[in-house]
Formats: structure tokens, C-alpha cells, sequence
């Protein structure tokens, strides 16, 4: 993490001060904690974690008794995984103001990542006594409690939540997965049943099922039935197309698993599962060449994959390619000296190579262990009792195997004491069946404070409307859109050669992560501040020095800068679209209070995208963001006239597409909508297709 050096800090603070001046307030003796604090919170919510840490720390320099700062400070911390900070700065905002009540979850959701379960719970508690009906915080709690093995416990707090709140479908999710852990598969089928219910867009509600139908009677049909759904809301994640080949496996469904496994590739090129399961599928069908490719694949991406190892030696002495098989069975053997499948391959081998000798020793050896049969797994592990390359057998009648990252089950041969036994058949059969991931079936918390993150999984995209676009000092490009969007006005402010850096149009909200990136920034207002102060003001500098605030988040300056900017040149139209810009994010900050207030700020966000379109008569994306503006109202109908002005002025603009296909959804014309996300994929827009598998 990012800390500001104490020369850095001060010239920052030196920096604020400087710009308090130039846009015309009175010099102050010292910073102003609270619009420092307020321009931190702007960046805390747009996610860019660094820089709000750095207006905090100015703030807390300024103010340290306020306890306002450090709460927000471990917000940010908390986003980027600094849970000891995140847990000193929470604690620090309490001992200033001990009725913050987000603090103490903030704190509480620290110490949970960091293991420090008891006292999680004793701030949930705390937390409790100030806000006794949060549902988030009871949630949590419960969550907690499950994960210190108080499952009595747990099973109260979720009585309590589930009674204040019949109908969150989150915590039936919650409640399920604890009576599964609890051995009660009936209950939890019960909850998970009910939730879906509530919220058929519950993925996790889904894999929850499935594996109780996988685990329990082994009903495979139902299995993949649900497992399509999760898919349907999860469309790009890796593991469940495993998972799912493998159940179209054990359905016979060949091609579809197949399928499936070239998707997952498709999706994560370096997920091993997918890649070796790809190769045991191909062996299956006599594809013995393209199985060796995978093979060799994954042991390029893990060579202490002896499952790959091992088949790869097969196919090569199939192919009479002894010296390959016999380098890939020499390794195998000499990771499991045991295992007399291994063995017999190298029997086998020398025999073919005229070895007599050597393959009567291997065979004899092999014979010897197969008569001496050890206990599943004892032949598979090191000295130190872990497995050395194979994991776990998870079932061998199933002949099911979890890869890496799956918990091992109850029974799992990873230690010397199983009980049971394997014949050199079942101990081979580790090595050549289909390996599945885990499940993401861990339950998300629920938090007051929406900044707070934590440990949260990937639920899949959200539905929401492509962003708004806006002039930016930065863009990100992508494999499918490598260069920005262009506009001819972005070419005439930029050829002026006025502005410390290239104006150019993303709708993607650049995080800085960097000091040196952010200080340039600190540096170019600088640079506007002294020009400013000693030249005749020009339209240009206010324009540059709010695109710096931009850039920076400071809004409320960058807006008195493109008031002033379009005070001296009434007729620029991009100023008018930037003003729009930075309007519409400064309310989306909650900067603006709800009410008239509110209304009047958005008021003045569409008059300023249709001033830029009266002096910009083809500016295709002033259209689409008064469009995104009026979708954000509710007012869809009005926005699909924007929208259709937008396509109208760019035919391949594929952004309004997916928001025109968003907005027929949302007034119940399906066809039209699955039209428009169509189109909007084609010009490759991602999200479109998540949006149309969950719209079928």
C-alpha cells in the first residue's frame, strides 16, 4: 500500500491551499480538513482506494482528533486487503467517536479476514446495541460464528435475522449452507428451495442444490439442471463449465462436456482442471495426439502434475514412443516408488526395449506391492504425510476427483491412518479420473456501510447500464476495443497543443495507483495555479487545470473551473459535455442531498448534454449520456429517444446499443431488447451476453 512521504504530504497540502486561492475563497492559516475529507470520500466511492487514502491522510494531519477520516481511511485500506491497517484505523475512529456504529463493522469485517473471529463477533455485538436491527450485521455475525464452529450459535443469530427479515433470500442462503455443514441436507434444501423462491437470481442458491444432489443420491440430471441456471447468471466463470462437463460426462454426453472444457479454456487458458480433463476426454475417444498436447500443457503450467504425467507416459508407450514414456515413467516412479501401476507401465516399456532384466525386476516389485496392498492413499503421500501430486480421492465409485483449491472430503485418502484399501486398479484410477473445482458456494457478507467489501466472490456482473463517457486525461483499452472512441472536437482542443496532456473519451473510471501518477497531477494544477496568477486567464487553462481536478476527483473544483472556462467561451461545446460529466458523478458521490436540491443538479446535467448538442450538432455521446441520465430517472421511454439520436449519429456505437436493449427491457418489449444486446455483442460488448442469457 501507498503512503505519502512527509515531504510529498506537505507540498499536497501546499497544493490545496494554492487552489483554495485561485478559485476565489479566502486564504486560509491551514487546510480545510472537511473539503479534503469530502473530496476523499468522491474517490473513496469511485473505488480509487491510493488517492483517497492520501486526502485522508491530509485531513487527518490537519484534524487528528476528528474521527471522521480514520473511518474512511479504513475503509479504503479494507478494498485493498489491509486488514491490520483497516482494523488500527477503525479502531482509532472509535476511540475519537465511540457511536460510529459502521466502524465497528468495519473493524468487525477486518479482524474476520484476518482470522480474528471472537472479537468479529464482539464488534458485531457492539455494533448490535446501536443498531439492534441491521441486518447486515446480523448476517455477518452469524457468518462469523459458523466459521468459529458455533454452529448452535450461528443457527440462533439466523433464527433472529430470518424473523426480523422473512423475506431476504440471502440469508436462507446462509442458513443452508449452515445446515448442510450441520449434516441436515432436508433443512437446508428446505432454505435454499424457499430462496429461490424469493430470488431466482440466487447463483449460489443453484450450486448449493446441485451439490446436495451430487453428494446425496448421486442425481446428476438435477445436478446439471441447476447447474445450468448458475451458469445462465454466471456466464464467464471457469469452474462451473468444469463441473458441468464433468456431469455430462457421467450423463454420456460427450460432445457436451467437450464443449464445455473448450469454454473454460476459452475463458482461463491456464486452468489446469480444464486442460487435463480436455486430454482425459480426448484419450476416451481416441484423439491421442491432441490428449498429449493438453497432457504436455499442463505440466507446462504445473510439473509436479502427475495425474498428467502419468497419462501422457501411457499414450506415449501406446504410440511406442519409449523414450518419451519411459522419461515421464521414470519421473512418475520416482515421485511414487510404490505405485505398481508405474511399474508395470516400466515393465512394459523395457520389455518392448529388449530390457529383459530390468522389466522381471519391475514386474516382481509390482506384483510384491499389489499382493501387500497398504492402506488408499499411504502410497501416494511424502514422508511428511501430504500428498505428493495427487490430492484426494473424493469417491472412486463416483469416479469423481477434486482438483486443486476443492476441500477435501470427509474420508479423503490424504493421510497414512485411512482405513479403507485400493487395488492397483483404484489407486491407478486416481491418475485417469476427471478432476472438479470447487463449487463458489461461500456465502457473501452483507454490509451497512456499502463501501465496505471485504471478502466478497464474484456473483457475476451486475445488470446496469454502460457508464457514462467522459473526457479524460486516461483511457483503457481492451483486446476487443484497443483505441479510443473518437470525436473531431477532442482533435481541435488537442491540436491547440495548450494542455499539459491529451485529452481523450473513455467511459471506464481510471483508478490511480501510483504515487508518482497522482503527484503529476498534484504538479500540473500546480503549474495552472502559477500561470493563472500571472497571465490573462484563458478559457484553455480553467478547462486543463478541472481536467486535473477530474482526474483527481475533487469535483467541486473542477465545476468552478468549467464555469469559469465557459464564462470566457460560451460556445464550447465540450466544456458544456464535461460540465455534464462532472455534475452527474458528483451527485452519484452524494454529494448533492436528496430532494429539490438533487432534482435541480440533474436538471442541469441534461441542459448542459443538450448545449453540447446544439453546438455539437453530431456529438453522438452527449446523446447517450443525457440517455443514461434519464435511464437512471426511471424515465426510459425519454431515453430511448436519446438513445436512438446516439445509434442514428453512429451506427456502431455499441454502448447504446446495450443500454437501448437495457431500456426496452426495462418497458417489457423483450424482442426488441434481445435485438439490441445482439447487436451490442457483435460490436463487442461483453456484458451483452450475460444480459441475454438472464433475459431468456
Amino acid at each position: 500500500m501507498f503512503f505519502m512521504t512527509s515531504r510529498s504530504h506537505f507540498r499536497n497540502i501546499l497544493l490545496v491551499l494554492v487552489a483554495v486561492v485561485a478559485c476565489g475563497a479566502p486564504a486560509r492559516a491551514q487546510i480545510n480538513a472537511e473539503q479534503v475529507l469530502k473530496v476523499g470520500q468522491n474517490a473513496l466511492y469511485f473505488e480509487d482506494y491510493m488517492l483517497s487514502i492520501q486526502y485522508f491522510n491530509q485531513a487527518i494531519g490537519a484534524k487528528p482528533y476528528l474521527a471522521q477520516p480514520y473511518f474512511m481511511r479504513a475503509i479504503a485500506k479494507l478494498n485493498l486487503e489491509d486488514y491490520l491497517g483497516a482494523e488500527e484505523d477503525a479502531s482509532a475512529a472509535i476511540e475519537r467517536n465511540p457511536f460510529i456504529v459502521d466502524a465497528y463493522e468495519v473493524r468487525g469485517v477486518a479482524r474476520q479476514n484476518r482470522g480474528k473471529l471472537r472479537e468479529a463477533v464482539e464488534d458485531y455485538n457492539s455494533a448490535l446495541k446501536l443498531l439492534p436491527s441491521s441486518r447486515g450485521l446480523l448476517f455477518n455475525k452469524a457468518l462469523a460464528q459458523q466459521d468459529m464452529n458455533e454452529l448452535d450459535s450461528a443457527a440462533v443469530t439466523f433464527g433472529i435475522l430470518l424473523k426480523k427479515f422473512p423475506g431476504y433470500d440471502n440469508g436462507y442462503i446462509g442458513r443452508a449452507r449452515l445446515s448442510m455443514e450441520q449434516g441436515d441436507t432436508v433443512s437446508a434444501l428446505a432454505d435454499i428451495d424457499h430462496a429461490l423462491e424469493l430470488n431466482k437470481n440466487l447463483a449460489n442458491g443453484y450450486l448449493l442444490r446441485a451439490n446436495i444432489a451430487i453428494t446425496g443420491k448421486k442425481d446428476y440430471e438435477s445436478a446439471l439442471s441447476d447447474l445450468n441456471e448458475a451458469i445462465r447468471l454466471q456466464p464467464r466463470e471457469a469452474g462451473l463449465y468444469i463441473n458441468r462437463a464433468f456431469l455430462r460426462h457421467s450423463l454420456d454426453d460427450y460432445f457436451g462436456a467437450m464443449a464445455d472444457y473448450d469454454y473454460a479454456i476459452q475463458l482461463d487458458p491456464v486452468n489446469v482442471a480444464a486442460i487435463y480433463n480436455r486430454g482425459l476426454l480426448r484419450m476416451e475417444v481416441r484423439d491421442n495426439d491432441n490428449a498429449i498436447l493438453d497432457f504436455t500443457r499442463a505440466l507446462e503450467l504445473d510439473a509436479d502434475d502427475y495425474r498428467s504425467l502419468y497419462n501422457r507416459a501411457y499414450l506415449y508407450s501406446e504410440k511406442h514412443d519409449i523414450p518419451h514414456a519411459m522419461a515421464d515413467v521414470n519421473r512418475l516412479i520416482k515421485a511414487f516408488p510404490e505405485l505398481p501401476e508405474a511399474l508395470y507401465m516400466r515393465s512394459n516399456l523395457n520389455r518392448q526395449a529388449g530390457n529383459m532384466t530390468l522389466a522381471e525386476r519391475d514386474y516382481k516389485k509390482a506384483l510384491s506391492l499389489a499382493k501387500n496392498l497398504k492402506p488408499a492413499g499411504s502410497d501416494l503421500v511424502s514422508d511428511s504425510g501430504k500428498p505428493k501430486g495427487v490430492i484426494t480421492d473424493s469417491g472412486a465409485d463416483s469416479g469423481s476427483e477434486k482438483g486443486e483449491g476443492a476441500p477435501a472430503s470427509s474420508g479423503s485418502g490424504d493421510s497414512k491412518s485411512a482405513e479403507t484399501t485400493l487395488s492397483p486398479e483404484a489407486v491407478a484410477k486416481r491418475f485417469t479420473a476427471l478432476r472438479t473445482v470447487e463449487n463458489n458456494i461461500e456465502v457473501d457478507g452483507d454490509y451497512n456501510n456499502k463501501n465496505i467489501r471485504g471478502r466478497v466472490q464474484d456473483r457475476g456482473r451486475r445488470i446496469e447500464l454502460e457508464p457514462l463517457f467522459a473526457l479524460s486525461y486516461y483511457t483503457s483499452p481492451t483486446e476487443l476495443k484497443p483505441s479510443a472512441y473518437y470525436i473531431p472536437e477532442i482533435d481541435d482542443v488537442n491540436a491547440t497543443r495548450m494542455l499539459r496532456f491529451l485529452v481523450q473519451l473513455s467511459n471506464a473510471d481510471i483508478t490511480l495507483d501510483d504515487e508518482e501518477n497522482i503527484n503529476r497531477h498534484f504538479r500540473s494544477i500546480d503549474y495552472y495555479n502559477s500561470y493563472l496568477a500571472t497571465h490573462t486567464p484563458r478559457s484553455i487553462d480553467y478547462f486543463g487545470r478541472a481536467m486535473d481536478f477530474c482526474v483527481l476527483r475533487d469535483y467541486a473544483s473542477a465545476l468552478a473551473d468549467l464555469n469559469r472556462a465557459l464564462e470566457l467561451t460560451p460556445d464550447f461545446a465540450l466544456g458544456y459535455f464535461q460540465r455534464g460529466v462532472v455534475r452527474y458523478k458528483s451527485i452519484q458521490a452524494g454529494n448533492v442531498s436528496d430532494g429539490p436540491a438533487r432534482q435541480a443538479e440533474i436538471r442541469a446535467v441534461v441542459a448542459d448534454f443538450d448545449k453540447a448538442v446544439e453546438l455539437s450538432p453530431r456529438m453522438a455521446f452527449a446523446y447517450y449520456n443525457k440517455g443514461n441520465v434519464l435511464a437512471s430517472l426511471g424515465d426510459f421511454t425519454s431515453a430511448l429517444l436519446a438513445y436512438n439520436k446516439a445509434i442514428e449519429l453512429k451506427p456502431d456505437f455499441g454502448e447504446a446499443f446495450y443500454n437501448r436493449g437495457y431500456a426496452y427491457f426495462q418497458l417489457g418489449d423483450h424482442d426488441r431488447g434481445v435485438e439490441n444486446l445482439s447487436k451490442a455483442g457483435e460490436l463487442g460488448v461483453v456484458p451483452s451476453y450475460n444480459l441475454l442469457k438472464r433475459m431468456h
